[in-house]
Protein backbone atom coordinates (compact mmCIF):
# COMPACT_ATOMS: atom_id res chain seq x y z
CA UNK A 1 0.00 0.00 0.00
CA UNK A 2 1.49 3.53 -0.76
CA UNK A 3 2.15 5.77 1.73
CA UNK A 4 -0.60 8.40 -0.02
CA UNK A 5 -3.62 6.06 0.09
CA UNK A 6 -2.61 4.71 3.42
CA UNK A 7 -5.91 4.68 5.38
CA UNK A 8 -5.61 5.00 9.37
CA UNK A 9 -8.11 2.39 11.40
CA UNK A 10 -10.56 4.31 13.48
CA UNK A 11 -9.31 8.17 12.63
CA UNK A 12 -9.90 8.41 9.07
CA UNK A 13 -6.97 10.29 9.00
CA UNK A 14 -5.17 10.05 5.36
CA UNK A 15 -1.67 10.45 4.65
CA UNK A 16 -1.43 13.36 2.32
CA UNK A 17 1.26 13.55 -0.92
CA UNK A 18 4.84 14.44 0.38
CA UNK A 19 4.48 13.90 4.18
CA UNK A 20 7.69 11.82 4.52
CA UNK A 21 9.74 15.22 2.61
CA UNK A 22 7.74 18.17 2.72
CA UNK A 23 6.21 19.92 5.68
CA UNK A 24 3.01 21.03 6.34
CA UNK A 25 1.99 23.26 3.63
CA UNK A 26 0.51 25.69 6.30
CA UNK A 27 2.91 24.94 9.30
CA UNK A 28 6.52 25.84 7.54
CA UNK A 29 6.29 28.84 4.44
CA UNK A 30 7.91 28.52 1.69
CA UNK A 31 9.08 32.02 2.30
CA UNK A 32 10.58 31.21 5.83
CA UNK A 33 13.69 32.44 6.39
CA UNK A 34 15.46 29.04 7.61
CA UNK A 35 13.18 26.67 5.57
CA UNK A 36 16.23 25.27 4.05
CA UNK A 37 18.34 24.92 7.82
CA UNK A 38 14.72 23.62 9.10
CA UNK A 39 14.26 20.44 6.04
CA UNK A 40 18.30 19.92 6.26
CA UNK A 41 17.75 19.12 9.86
CA UNK A 42 14.17 16.96 9.78
CA UNK A 43 16.29 15.00 7.31
CA UNK A 44 19.19 14.08 9.09
CA UNK A 45 16.60 13.35 11.98
CA UNK A 46 14.74 11.00 10.04
CA UNK A 47 17.77 9.50 8.25
CA UNK A 48 18.98 8.69 12.23
CA UNK A 49 16.00 7.28 13.01
CA UNK A 50 15.31 10.48 15.83
CA UNK A 51 11.77 10.84 16.76
CA UNK A 52 12.50 14.93 16.78
CA UNK A 53 14.93 17.84 16.01
CA UNK A 54 16.15 21.09 17.89
CA UNK A 55 14.02 24.47 15.92
CA UNK A 56 16.58 26.36 15.03
CA UNK A 57 15.09 29.24 15.98
CA UNK A 58 13.59 28.43 19.05
CA UNK A 59 15.26 25.51 19.96
CA UNK A 60 12.52 23.57 21.13
CA UNK A 61 12.06 20.08 20.14
CA UNK A 62 9.91 19.16 16.67
CA UNK A 63 8.29 16.20 15.75
CA UNK A 64 9.62 14.32 12.61
CA UNK A 65 6.99 13.29 9.75
CA UNK A 66 8.12 9.39 10.65
CA UNK A 67 7.25 9.60 13.93
CA UNK A 68 4.06 11.81 13.57
CA UNK A 69 3.04 8.77 11.09
CA UNK A 70 3.95 5.69 12.99
CA UNK A 71 1.35 7.31 16.13
CA UNK A 72 -1.46 6.45 13.56
CA UNK A 73 -3.52 9.20 14.72
CA UNK A 74 -3.32 13.18 14.10
CA UNK A 75 -3.50 14.42 17.85
CA UNK A 76 -4.36 18.02 16.49
CA UNK A 77 -1.77 19.78 17.64
CA UNK A 78 -0.02 21.78 14.79
CA UNK A 79 2.43 19.80 14.28
CA UNK A 80 5.04 21.09 11.56
CA UNK A 81 5.44 17.57 9.62
CA UNK A 82 1.68 16.21 10.60
CA UNK A 83 1.44 13.54 7.70
CA UNK A 84 -2.23 13.63 7.67
CA UNK A 85 -4.85 15.67 5.11
CA UNK A 86 -6.63 18.08 7.16
CA UNK A 87 -9.98 17.76 7.18
CA UNK A 88 -11.09 21.53 7.91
Amino acid sequence: MSDTNRYIAGVGGELRDGWRDQPHPRRLSEHHPRRVEILRRHDEAQRANLPVYADPLSGFSVFTADFLAARDYCCESGCRHCPYIDEG
